[in-house]
């Protein structure tokens, strides 16, 4: 793996290659759209349950064309961010917000238990932001 010039001499860490650093600003913007390709998850997920099986034309259309912005997002953020970091917050935000959706519109079921396993994959997704800085 790649070292990081952290500072003082002496003091590396495995991460992003010397020479590779990354503005601050660059990593808000990439969290930013980061959370953008997350909320498409919701959107792509939601519009395929509409399309019943790929047999209706618009709910179709609009949950690949999310599916492959959200995907484009991915990468982009993919570029200034940890891979797994990344990908446990994308897959969260969509899986917390499909459920969400679906409590709230799609008269799924709300338990206690339910909303409890939401809340820890929301903390665990703030719990990562909150260390990958």
């Amino acid at each position: 793996m790649d070292s990081v010039d952290n500072g003082p001499p002496g003091r590396r860490e495995v991460g992003i290659p010397v020479g590779r650093q990354v503005k601050v600003g660059t990593v808000t913007i990439s969290w930013l759209i980061l959370i953008a390709a997350g909320l498409l998850e919701i959107v792509w997920a939601i519009a395929l349950k509409n399309a019943d099986g790929f047999t209706r034309l618009w709910p179709s259309v609009i949950g690949i064309g999310a599916a492959l912005l959200s995907f484009v997002l991915l990468s982009l953020a993919l570029k200034n961010l940890p891979v797994g970091t990344a990908y446990a917050v994308w897959v969260g935000v969509g899986a917390v917000g499909v459920a969400v959706v679906g409590m709230l519109f799609l008269h799924e079921e709300v338990s206690l238990l339910r909303l409890t396993f939401l809340a820890l994959i929301t903390i665990g997704i703030v719990g990562l932001r909150v260390v990958e800085g």
